[in-house]
């Protein structure tokens, strides 16, 4: 990752500066099709709102754990509700987009809790989200506890991790490409 970013405890990290600030439109973040570099932008722009929205409004770990980045459940739904909050709050939008916002904001919170009952993560220890095999697949794996000793090492390494294998991929497809044609070979 490029570039210092604050961690959630540094007081700057509120929207308002820079890093909440979009040259674009908001738009839906389909987390399975961006490239390794919006793969970590999108990673970094969403941890810094979860920061801030946990922190301005109180949140337990029963709404949103430390590990949230590690559970895909939490993240769709975490996504969703900050480009909800993105477009709530932009200046272009009606005054009482805010209101909406907060109203749908209640209806999350109770689909974070269910989530986050589901997958078994806590304040201080962590699991995979349990999978149930249907019949005719292996056996899902076996889940354990994890004790969580530093969220914000676990959150950088989780990103490198997720970037690194997405830079794989592409460049794993681009090499199936034709340089001549640019078709797949």
């Amino acid at each position: 990752m490029s570039e210092h970013r604050p961690e959630p405890d540094e007081p700057d990290n509120l929207p308002g500066d820079s890093r909440f600030d979009h040259a674009e439109p908001p738009h839906p973040v389909n987390w399975n099709l961006l490239t390794a570099h919006d793969l970590e932008q999108e990673w970094l722009a969403l941890n810094d709102w979860v920061a801030w929205l946990r922190r301005t409004y109180g949140l337990p770990a029963s709404v949103i754990p430390p590990l949230w980045h590690r559970h895909s459940e939490l993240v769709w739904e975490l996504s969703a509700l900050h480009l909800h909050w993105l477009c709530a709050y932009d200046a272009e939008q009606d005054g009482s987009a805010p209101l909406g916002w907060h109203r749908d904001f209640a209806d999350a919170r109770a689909r974070l809790r269910d989530w986050v009952a589901a997958s078994g993560t806590r304040l201080d220890r962590d699991r995979p989200t349990r999978q149930t095999s249907w019949p005719g697949e292996d056996p899902a794996p076996p889940v354990e506890d994890a004790v969580i000793s530093d969220r914000g090492e676990d959150f950088v390494q989780f990103v490198f991790d997720q970037v690194d294998a997405r830079r794989a991929a592409e460049e794993a497809f681009y090499a199936t490409l034709d340089p001549e044609t640019g078709e797949v070979t």
